[in-house]
C-alpha cells in the first residue's frame, strides 16, 4: 500500500481526545499474517508543520518499496500505512484509532511530533501497542517506567539545549540570552535544558523568554521584542515554517546575536533555502546526522548508500532536505529491528527487540554515533556535534558530545 492512497482523508470518524482511550482487548499480532506485517504511521502532510511530511514519503518508499523489493523480512512483506494528521493532536488520535482498530496494524512507527505523540501515548501503552522510534526528540520519550511501549530515536531536545548553553557560557561568559520556543512539550524542553545548566543564574543570563503558538501567522513580533530586550544570544526552538521566519526577521532587523537553532529545523531544503542562505550565515546548531550539502561526505559509503536509494526510489525529491536523511535513519533502524525479530512479529517481541539494540551503525549517522537501547534505555541516540552555517553548508567543529 503506497502512501499516496492513504493520506487524503475527509472525516468519517468523529474527532476524539486521548482521554477517551481506555484499555481494549486488542490482538497481540493483528497486522501479521503468514506473509504480511502492517505498520501504522501519522505525519503532517498538511498544516503548519507540513514540511515534515517528507519523512512519511521516504519511510513509505523505504519500507513499502525497497525492503519489499528485497523480499521483505523473514518472508513477510510490509504494508506501511501513513495518514495525515495535520500536526493536530485530536486528528492524530482519530487517525491512530483508525490504524489500530480498522486497519489492524501491528504497531506504530515514526509518528511525528511531540504534541501529537503525547496525545496517543496513553492509548498505545494501555493497549500494549508498540509506539516505535517516534519522530520527536522530547526528553519524555525516555520514560520507560511509565510508558514502556513508547520509545524515541533522536537525541533529546533537553540535552541539545544543555549543549548550546554550555557552549554559550564558554564563548560568551557575560551572555544575555533570549529564547523563542513553541508553546508545547517540544518547545518547553529547550528552556528546561538551559535552566539545567544555569540553575540559580537563570534570571541573570536569560533576559527574555517568549513563546508562539503553531496557529500564529508569524513570529516576527517575538523576534523584534527579543532584540529590544538587549539579548546578544538567541535560541530558537521552532518547527520549519517559524524557523525560516525567525532567520529572515533576524536578518531584516540587522540583529547579529550568537544564534542557536533547534536541530529539527536546519534542513537546507525546507528551512535554510526558504529563509535565504546568506541570511543564516553564522547560525549554530547540533548535528547527529550527515548532511548532503557537506562536501566531506561526497565519497562516504553511508551517504552513497543513501544517494543510491534516493536516485532509485525518490528521483524527483530535493536531496538537500534533511528530513529525508532523518527518515532514512529511522527506517533503517526499523528494518534492522524487524530482522532482529527472527520471524516473531508479535507486539511483545517487536517491543523487546526495539529495546535490545546493540551498537547499530546507521549509514546516515555521524561517525561515533551508534544506536543503542535496552529495557532501561529508551534514548537510542545520545550524541551531537556542533556546526555553523557558512552560507553553503553546516561546518562541524569540536568533538562529538554525548548527552544524557
Amino acid at each position: 500500500m503506497t502512501i499516496g492512497r492513504r493520506t487524503a482523508l475527509t472525516g468519517g470518524l468523529a474527532a476524539v481526545t486521548a482521554a477517551t482511550f481506555g484499555p481494549r482487548a486488542l490482538a497481540a499480532t493483528p497486522g501479521v499474517t503468514a506473509h504480511l506485517i502492517k505498520i501504522g504511521n501519522t505525519d503532517p502532510y498538511s498544516g503548519p508543520a507540513s514540511a515534515y511530511g517528507v519523512l512519511g514519503h521516504l519511510e513509505s518508499a523505504f519500507l513499502n518499496k525497497m525492503v519489499n523489493d528485497k523480499g521483505g523480512v523473514a518472508g513477510h512483506k510490509i504494508d506501511f500505512i501513513s495518514y495525515d494528521d495535520g500536526y493536530s493532536p485530536p486528528k492524530t488520535v482519530e487517525q491512530v484509532r483508525r490504524l489500530v482498530e480498522q486497519d489492524h496494524v501491528d504497531f506504530l512507527f515514526a509518528t511525528l511530533g511531540t504534541p501529537t505523540n503525547s496525545a496517543i501515548e496513553r492509548y498505545c501503552n494501555n493497549n500494549k501497542i508498540p509506539q516505535l522510534f517516534v519522530a520527536t526528540g522530547a526528553s519524555k520519550w525516555g520514560n520507560y517506567k511509565q510508558y514502556p511501549w513508547t520509545i524515541g530515536w533522536q537525541p533529546s531536545y533537553r540535552a541539545e539545549a544543555q549543549i548550546y548553553t554550555k557552549y554559550m557560557l564558554k564563548e560568551k561568559p557575560n551572555a544575555k540570552l533570549g529564547i523563542l520556543y513553541q508553546n508545547d512539550d517540544f518547545g518547553k524542553d529547550y528552556p528546561n535544558g538551559v535552566r539545567d545548566v544555569l540553575g540559580k543564574n537563570w534570571s541573570k543570563v536569560v533576559v527574555k523568554s517568549l513563546t508562539y503558538e503553531v496557529t500564529d501567522p508569524t513570529v516576527d513580533s517575538q523576534i523584534t521584542e527579543l532584540q529590544a530586550s538587549g539579548a546578544d544570544v538567541l535560541l530558537v526552538a521552532a518547527t520549519p515554517k517559524f524557523a525560516a521566519q525567525a532567520i529572515r526577521k533576524v536578518h531584516a532587523i540587522n540583529w547579529h546575536p550568537m544564534f542557536f537553532m533547534t536541530n529539527v529545523s536546519i534542513s537546507v531544503g525546507s528551512v535554510i533555502k526558504p529563509a535565504g542562505e546568506q541570511n543564516a550565515i553564522g547560525m549554530i546548531s547540533g548535528l547527529y546526522l550527515k548532511d548532503t550539502t557537506d562536501p566531506s561526505w561526497n565519497n562516504d559509503a553511508g551517504m552513497n548508500e543513501f544517494r543510491a536509494f534516493m536516485h532509485k526510489y525518490m528521483p524527483d525529491a530535493d536531496i538537500t532536505d534533511g528530513g529525508y536523511i532523518a527518515a532514512y535513519g529511522l527506517s533503517y533502524t526499523m528494518w534492522k529491528t524487524l530482522e532482529q525479530c527472527k520471524g516473531d512479529f508479535s507486539r511483545a517481541n517487536v517491543m523487546k527487540q526495539a529495546t535490545s539494540i546493540h551498537d547499530l551503525e546507521v549509514p546516515v549517522l555521524l561517525p561515533g554515533i551508534r544506536v543503542n537501547t535496552s529495557p532501561t534505555n529508551y534514548h537510542p541516540t545520545k550524541a551531537m556535534q556542533l556546526a555553523k552555517w557558512d552560507g553553503k553548508t553546516f561546518k562541524r567543529f569540536g568533538e562529538v558530545i554525548h548527552g544524557i
